[in-house]
């Protein structure tokens, strides 16, 4: 899964982010991983997905506060495992929190 570094325009659908991911060189569209792009206030989510026949795109906006997001200092994007993703969503800050050492074999 791919987080866009900064803000993103929310008026943008499929084919925009689409356009984003090709030009930000955050990977490739139809590769069926997640592309996650947040506002500029921090209380709106879209998520962009290839499923094999389309595109999904997932929308979640905050009724109150907002979503926290990773600081980058490069531009484009950064990854990110499922589980933080899972936090982000639930509105937890992966960053403060403390990862257990577990065993993760090499892919």
């Amino acid at each position: 899964m791919s987080l866009a570094a900064g803000a993103t325009d929310m008026r943008r659908s499929v084919d925009g982010l689409r356009a984003l991911v090709l030009r930000h060189g955050l990977g490739d569209p139809y590769s069926g991983h997640l592309f996650v792009f947040r506002n500029r206030r921090g209380d709106r989510v879209k998520i962009l997905v290839w499923d094999r026949s389309g595109f999904w795109v997932l929308y979640k906006r905050l009724e109150k506060g907002t979503f926290a997001w990773p600081e980058t200092s490069e531009a484009g994007a950064m990854t990110i495992q499922a589980g933080d993703l899972a936090l982000l969503l639930s509105g937890i800050d992966p960053a403060r929190t403390k990862k257990r050492v577990w065993y993760e074999r090499a892919a």
